[in-house]
């Protein structure tokens, strides 16, 4: 019998009994509602979060993140199956070790896998035999067989599918969706041996419905960047399509709601304002990267990030013209901004175009006020904006609103009933029955 057989024999037992216990590095949109899934079931979780504030929050159980039910994170700390720490000296202490850290990129639109990195290289201190690794944070086809393996086995001598085990299982979270949650979205499981796949799928398939396995970690990383490519793709088509369609004097939405009566061979995909979270402005340019690597130009993704990054600055040019419509110089102007958030009924504002926009109508003088009943403030080139509650007085002073976050619990038909002009980037006031002579879509 191989050396491999008895570790990946053990790590199964407690993995079946759940007597394992599980770490989660990083605690947030898609490490927290992973933790609790895994502590529901009877795993003895630890959070490693290196933000104290967050690592306050889940050991007082306050919750922070929508997705997950405050309640349920109250009886899980109160039980003692999740608590968190702030460094990684539990490592030793831990069956399995799931890695939910940021990818960003640089300026340079470059990957900046700087977060992954460090915590690889302080769990490979404390890695013993037995435990699994997972990397479930979106990156570039190779990441966990070139940057993390050889960062593991380096620094702790030991072996990838003989003394431990290394998995990609990418997230698939969509914040504020209610119907698919981390239990019953499928999960993609993908490992470089054998020992490591079936140990990852093991783990996984203990609190996902179901588990697609992949034949390597490349795989595995290349279906989250195509899943975000394609989105982005999409995305930037109707984006293109809207500003044809102001330049031709047609109804971008009146042309895509009659497209998707379709019943077949089309999608739903929209316009806006600009694409924001951390997963379509940023995850397709990974591939892009890695695709240099290989002396092959992706057009699509770099297209689809030129158009979508182009929308803000068309979304200015339309409120140019609209303050020049009635009669408002921009450096004299007042604009009420609905929604800085990226999505709507969600606080997160990562990438969000909202920000590209405060930043360009500031720089040319707008005063700018924004209300969004999710965010309560943010900070802008230094400068923090605090929300402002929307009143009718406050609709009626300001020279424009503009739609930027479709925000559920806002009163649209009463927005343009006050408003003396509203530019709806979101398409929400196109099936109202309001004065439409207000309104113009994007």
């Amino acid at each position: 019998m191989n050396s491999e057989a008895p570790l990946l024999t053990q790590f199964k037992e407690k993995i079946r009994q759940r007597t394992a216990t599980v770490g989660v590095v990083g605690l947030g949109y898609v490490g927290l509602p992973f933790a609790v899934e895994k502590a529901k079931v009877g795993f003895h979780v630890i959070g490693i979060e290196q933000n104290p504030a967050r690592t306050a929050k889940i050991n007082a159980a306050e919750n922070y993140i929508p997705d997950v039910e405050d309640e349920a994170l109250q009886q899980l700390v109160q039980s003692g199956r999740l608590r968190a720490v702030e460094n990684f000296t539990a490592i030793p202490d831990l069956d399995v070790v799931v890695i939910c850290v940021p990818t960003p990129l640089t300026q340079n639109l470059t990957p900046n896998l700087s977060y992954v990195e460090s915590v690889t290289q302080q769990i490979a201190e404390h890695l013993k035999p037995g435990q699994l690794v997972t990397l479930e944070s979106t990156t570039y086809p190779g990441t966990t067989d070139e940057v993390m393996g050889p960062l593991l086995e380096g620094i702790s001598g030991l072996r990838q599918g003989k003394d431990f085990f290394l998995a990609h299982s990418p997230e698939r979270v969509d914040p504020g969706n209610k119907r698919y949650t981390t239990k019953n979205t499928n999960k993609v499981v993908g490992a470089s041996d054998p020992d490591s796949l079936e140990a990852a799928m093991l783990f996984y398939s203990q609190t996902i419905d179901h588990v697609v396995p992949v034949t390597s970690a490349k795989a595995a990383e290349l279906v989250k960047v195509f899943e975000n490519t394609f989105r982005a793709v999409n995305i930037a088509l109707v984006n293109e399509l809207a500003m044809l369609c102001d330049r031709l004097g047609i109804d971008v939405w009146e042309v895509l709601d009659a497209a998707n009566t379709k019943p077949f061979g089309m999608m739903p995909f929209y316009p806006g304002p600009g694409v924001g979270g951390h997963c379509i402005p940023i995850d397709p340019h990974y591939l892009e990267w890695k695709a240099k690597e290989y002396n092959f130009e992706t057009h699509f993704i770099a297209l689809a990030g030129e158009i979508n990054r182009r929308m803000p600055e068309f979304v200015t040019d339309k409120i140019w013209r609209i303050l020049n419509r009635v009669g408002v110089a921009p450096s004299k102007s007042q604009v009420l901004l609905l929604g800085v958030a990226y999505k709507k009924d969600l606080g997160d504002c990562r990438e969000s175009p909202a920000i590209a926009l405060i930043e360009r109508l500031t720089q040319d003088g707008v005063n700018l006020i924004y209300h969004d009943p999710f965010v309560s403030e943010i900070e802008v080139n230094g400068e923090q904006l605090n929300s402002i509650s929307l009143t009718d007085e406050l609709l009626q002073a300001v020279d424009l609103v503009v739609i930027t976050t479709d925000h559920s619990q806002l009163d649209y038909g009463n927005v343009v009933k006050q408003a003396q002009a509203v530019l709806d980037t979101r398409g929400v006031t196109r099936h109202l029955n309001c004065d439409k002579d207000k309104v113009t879509l994007l």
